[in-house]
């Protein structure tokens, strides 16, 4: 973690960036640090339960639900339609979601559904996901949890997202 002192080279910054390098654009230091909280949060209690990242994302969002048609599963995992569908699928093969037609009338449209095998799984799973997360936001204050919740909050509505 960085040093208090450790200057913000985002202190004085200008409208066309002049100042940055690539280590301090936004979208590396995010990425760098999404990497490291997969891989040191998320995947062990991911793997916890047999469970790759991208089958535990789709199942706690699926699960929150109860269940999500595959359109919104897409939009809330932030991946590609090809991944989703391909996880899906898996989850499907190991029982831990169902994926139905949304209406007799469209079979296309697709809804997921999580099983009771799913349902238990992603039970076992929520309180060491929630109990890690908690620990690595307390690494920060609380003022610094607030800034960093309201930093994200308004780049992701300026953004539009």
């Amino acid at each position: 973690m960085a040093e208090d002192t450790e200057t913000c080279p985002w202190s004085e910054l200008d409208a066309d960036g002049s100042s940055l390098v690539v280590h301090d654009f936004l979208t590396k230091r995010l990425s760098t640090l999404m990497s490291t909280l997969r891989r040191e949060v998320t995947l062990p209690y991911a793997r916890s339960a047999d469970l790759s990242i991208a089958e535990w994302r789709l199942l706690s969002l699926a699960a929150h639900s109860g269940s999500l048609p595959f359109g919104e599963l897409v939009t809330q995992s932030t991946s590609d339609k090809a991944q989703v569908s391909r996880t899906a699928r898996l989850l499907e093969q190991r029982g831990l979601v169902e994926l139905r037609p949304e209406t007799e009338a469209s079979r296309k449209k697709l809804v997921c559904v999580v099983t009771e095998a799913g349902m238990r799984v992603y039970d076992e799973i929520i309180r060491n996901a929630r109990r890690a997360q908690a620990q690595t936001l307390l690494i920060l204050s609380r003022d610094e949890r607030e800034t960093l919740f309201r930093a994200l909050e308004k780049l992701q509505s300026a953004l539009g997202d």
